[in-house]
């Protein structure tokens, strides 16, 4: 992929990033921290936003599904609408592991309420345009690294679970994958220079 124009946002998936918001998977919060730093970008862990029953759920090593994961979403979507009318540009790290969930982050769902935003109030909808940076890496070397996270709600063994559950990004979604074995400013430079 090359030539994106004008983001505004990023997703990183899980090992995501969208952009235009940009999503960013994987590595996420330490990617999706330093790339909005060096976009001036607004930055958005998704983790911070999942309600107390799914952060339960999770401490507890049950997997999120579909009904968890939707309302969560829905919310995600409904900031990422309110910033990108507001011509705000944003970098969000996110485990939008499926393909409906990016899709949620895009469109929103239709029988679901806005929170942050509502209908009617602008006069023309806003549309949210995404990247998804998909970054990829080993089972084993996700799992080291992991196991090094201190103080997340997720523990280690719901990783399995992720993987699973994961629909890697592919046409016609607007996307670039990059390993997760390379070294931080290399995955910085490789995002940067897909944004150009």
């Amino acid at each position: 992929m090359s030539g994106y124009e004008a983001p505004i946002g990023v997703n990183i998936m899980g090992e995501v990033l969208v952009l235009n918001p940009l999503v960013i998977l994987g590595r996420r919060s330490t990617v999706g921290a330093l790339l909005a730093s060096e976009l001036g970008w607004k930055f958005y862990d998704a983790d911070d936003y999942h309600p107390e029953e799914n952060r339960m759920k999770m401490q507890k090593g049950i997997p999120l599904n579909d009904e968890d994961r939707i309302p969560w979403l829905c919310k995600l979507h409904d900031i990422l609408r309110r910033d990108v009318a507001s011509g705000q540009h944003v970098v969000l790290a996110c485990s939008a592991l499926k393909k409906v969930y990016r899709d949620i982050l895009i469109q929103g769902k239709d029988d679901a309420p806005l929170e942050c935003d509502q209908l009617g109030k602008e006069e023309k909808p806003v549309e949210v345009k995404l990247l998804v940076v998909h970054l990829t890496g080993s089972f084993d070397l996700i799992s080291g690294r992991l196991l090094r996270r201190k103080d997340h709600f997720m523990p280690p063994e719901l990783l399995q679970s992720q993987f699973d559950t994961l629909e890697t990004p592919s046409a016609p979604e607007n996307f670039i994958q990059i390993n997760v074995d390379k070294n931080l400013s290399e995955i910085i430079a490789t995002i940067m220079e897909t944004l150009k």
